[in-house]
């Protein structure tokens, strides 16, 4: 009798040794990992079969399902499709929870699958939720960063929360108050700096997604822009046959006014049936045509976009931004259907929706020179701009918004072509004409003169106006022109 309760006592103790989960990072899994951050997540599905089978108490493969679903809704932003997979990521957690506490990836694991969360959520006008997600992220990985000093990946996922959370602009401070969030920019950046530069081999194998990270972060809220650049250079980023990174070099570039760059990477990229298909091609070549006035060829990627695309999103701007494609070709039929699209499509979530249904419901069409002029400013043709704008001045202006925009608009082109004193003369001029509209002019330009002090090493003289961008009230663009000033006086205050 003794013998058979030994016998049963064992083969208990051997299932449960058996059933025990455990995180491996092993060979497939890190196939599939770099096949999904490709965009070929076809492959990046198989292998994670793969991985399954080989180990059904291996929680990586799981982990890496959450990757698939973070591409699919934020790139496409399907409901039915979110519906579908919202309770499978809720599963996802708890079976993460399961997971052996002594590994330094429990905690990671979790973090990073509540930040992908949080970033379909928004995408979902679920900001409450996300809000709370990010607070859970935030917890775990600084314990995480606290248990396993030299587990290195840390760096990646607390950097980059550091840094976001440093710059939460105030129409959202309310959220980060109350939920007890708060992050250094300066520490987060250097984190994340130094684990895209280490040769650790953890850094290795998260090579390209710590350089989309770091990437993004060092341009939008370090305002390297240039460090970025040349990250991507010097890294040998690979930008052909890699969609993830390919879709970071040429959105940075559309921002950065390299409207070349951009198209030639776009144009350059892999061809082959492997990759995900994804509808913000269309958009950034729409981006990229428009900037240049070639408005037929712009107005052809913005239909498809639109026809493509399931989501709410820019889709009001985007529409905007086709109706001026037919504004300035003289099809005012286009135009109007494209503007009663901008009243009836999409959400105001974002700054730029809120922006382009105000425009929509004001049934004025914007002045044909101030808006070829700041299309051509935008896609980095600034002698053609400047071209635009010869011998314009206040007094060449019937409304008062127009006033404004030409004094901001001549103060922008002359800021990108490095004649700095011209530049702060006209945007002074706009804060002085701005104060107390409603337009986003006077903000932008005491942003931009901050950031031209900053870049000339004239922090104390770059503080002040940062500080006006922010004290400015009830502006269009309010909540991201106040995180990037923010940002500005985190970067000059250190």
């Amino acid at each position: 009798m003794g013998k058979y309760f030994a016998f049963i006592i064992f083969f208990l103790a051997t299932l449960t040794v058996k059933a025990e989960k455990v995180y491996e990072f092993n060979s497939t899994c890190q196939q599939a990992y770099q096949e999904i951050l490709k965009l070929k997540l076809g492959n990046g599905i198989a292998l994670i079969e793969k991985a399954k089978q080989q180990n059904p108490d291996n929680l990586i493969p799981y982990y890496l399902d959450n990757y698939i679903d973070l591409i699919s809704l934020f790139f496409n932003e399907d409901a039915d499709e979110y519906a579908i997979k919202k309770p499978k990521i809720e599963e996802r957690i708890k079976l993460l929870e399961l997971g052996p506490q002594s590994s330094p990836f429990h905690r990671y694991c979790l973090s990073m699958v509540y930040v992908q969360k949080a970033f379909i959520e928004i995408k979902f006008a679920e900001n409450w939720r996300a809000s709370w997600d990010v607070r859970k992220a935030f917890v775990l990985i600084k314990e995480n960063k606290r248990l396993f000093q030299t587990f290195t990946p840390n760096d990646l996922l607390y950097g980059g929360l550091q840094t976001i959370i440093s710059t939460i602009p105030s129409g959202y401070s309310f959220f980060a108050n109350l939920i007890g969030l708060n992050g250094s920019m300066a520490d987060g950046m250097t984190l994340l700096k130094n684990f895209a530069f280490s040769s650790d081999p953890y850094a290795k194998l998260f090579s390209n997604e710590s350089a989309f990270i770091y990437c993004y972060v060092s341009y939008h809220i370090g305002n390297k822009k240039a460090e970025a650049f040349k990250f991507i250079q010097d890294k040998k980023l690979d930008v052909v046959n890699n969609y993830l990174l390919c879709y970071m070099a040429a959105n940075l570039a559309v921002v950065d006014k390299r409207l070349d760059v951009a198209k030639t990477i776009i144009q350059n990229k892999n061809k082959s049936s492997e990759y995900y298909s994804l509808p913000i091609w269309d958009y950034e070549l729409g981006f990229i045509k428009l900037d240049h006035l070639e408005l037929q060829e712009a107005a052809g990627y913005l239909e498809n976009y639109l026809a493509r695309f399931k989501g709410n999103f820019y889709v009001k701007d985007t529409y905007l931004k086709l109706s001026w494609c037919y504004y300035l070709q003289g099809n005012m039929k286009a135009a109007e259907a494209a503007r009663q699209n901008i009243l009836k499509k999409g959400t105001t979530d974002t700054d730029a929706d809120k922006q382009a249904l105000k425009d929509a419901k004001s049934g004025v069409w914007p002045n044909m020179i101030l808006l070829k002029a700041r299309l051509l400013s935008d896609g980095g043709y600034f002698q053609e701009a400047l071209a635009m704008l010869n011998n314009k001045n206040i007094n060449s202006f019937a409304q008062e918004e127009e006033k404004l925009e030409c004094q901001y608009r001549l103060g922008r082109i002359y800021d990108d072509l490095n004649k700095n004193e011209l530049a702060i003369d006209y945007y002074n001029a706009a804060i002085n004409l701005g104060l107390t509209r409603k337009e986003y002019y006077a903000a932008r330009a005491a942003l931009q003169i901050g950031e031209i002090y900053e870049r000339e090493g004239k922090k104390k003289l770059a503080i002040p106006y940062f500080e006006k961008c922010i004290s400015l009230k009830d502006h269009e663009y309010k909540n991201s022109l106040d995180q990037k000033a923010k940002a500005g006086l985190q970067r000059c205050e250190n």
